[in-house]
């Protein structure tokens, strides 16, 4: 699309070329008669070239191309004394501009102080062969077997308000008070399958071994029949040899551990991250009853709509991004 002006100066060249009088071109186009008489006459002597802008045009720039690189710089370099990172207005005090050049400098850089992201890289010695295995077991399962993907949401609190709830209307969110109750904790087990979404969930009072070999049991009613294929992570109680010596009187079950620092391979740690949002986080639970009745209905609504989560990412994908080279660490 061009610009009004541009578009102006064409229709008053098309208009006279119709052989349309100045002053009706003025009239029709709601501009000037030295207007139309300048940009006739530009058309006249270079053409289409005359109607494009002079140089020089508009308001010249306030503050040039070093400015720019001098706050680009001193944004990258060490900030004031005592802070982490550079503000608009700290940064135009020090550099004597308005805080407004600052973030309009930063904005056509896609520079971004104020923001930060973490990151980790996994240091498992086997990090090839367990992205390998479990992404393999998520784009290609073994024929006529049950993939589960596997892991405990612990320390689940059952957080109560000091006041009743003020509940969402017209011109007014959901409001609560700051402070609360804790009631005491649960944790939930769960195994998402990750053919068909759905859950099978079971919530203790701790997340030990003992427990975990009940709920193992629980999948063993579930899925009575075929091999089964569990993901899970490094969690010593996954590993406990009394778990070992039960795996070893059930061949059925197979382990697949994810890496070291890869927890979110787990395909279940997505469908807790939906519990956690829609039934926990903003809910007000008298009691760990209360909190374990309300996952229980979570639970039970998304099995009634299950879906599972498609996988994308291919081992190779996975392992270009997590092979880096070792963060070197500086001596004193």
């Amino acid at each position: 699309m061009l610009p009004q002006r541009q578009v102006m100066r064409a229709r008053i060249c098309l208009l006279a070329a119709a052989g349309v009088p100045n002053t009706e071109i003025a009239r029709r186009l709601g501009c000037s008669l030295p207007t139309v008489g300048k940009w006739r006459q530009r058309f006249h002597e270079a053409g289409m070239d005359g109607l494009g802008d002079q140089p020089g045009r508009g308001r010249p720039a306030t503050y040039g191309p070093a400015l720019e690189d001098r706050v680009v710089s001193l944004t990258l370099s060490h900030p004031p004394r005592g802070e982490t990172h550079w503000s608009t207005r700290s940064l135009a005090a020090k550099v004597g501009i308005s805080h407004a050049t600052v973030h309009r400098i930063w904005r056509d850089h896609r520079i971004q102080p104020h923001r930060s992201g973490t990151f980790k890289f996994s240091t498992d010695p086997r990090l090839i062969e367990k992205v390998t295995d479990v992404v393999g077991l998520y784009l290609d399962p073994p024929e006529k077997a049950v993939v589960l993907s596997v892991d405990e949401k612990s320390q689940i609190q059952a957080l109560d308000r000091t006041q009743p709830l003020l509940p969402l209307r017209p011109g007014q969110i959901e409001r609560r008070t700051h402070d609360y109750v804790r009631h005491g904790t649960t944790t939930l087990f769960a195994a998402l399958d990750v053919a068909t979404g759905e859950v099978t969930g079971r919530c203790y009072a701790r997340h030990r071994h003992q427990d975990f070999l009940r709920f193992l049991r629980l999948v063993e009613r579930t899925y009575p029949r075929g091999q089964i294929h569990l993901v899970l992570d490094n969690y010593a109680t996954h590993k406990h040899p009394a778990v070992q010596e039960w795996l070893h009187h059930h061949p059925r079950f197979h382990l697949h551990f994810t890496p070291t620092s890869a927890s979110w391979m787990n395909q279940v740690e997505t469908w807790f991250s939906l519990l956690e949002r829609k039934a926990i986080r903003r809910g007000v639970f008298h009691s760990v009853a209360a909190l374990r009745t309300a996952i229980q209905r979570f639970l039970d609504a998304w099995n009634d709509h299950k879906h599972p989560f498609t996988w994308v990412k291919t081992p190779d994908q996975i392992l270009a991004k997590a092979n880096h080279q070792p963060i070197s660490v500086t001596g004193h």
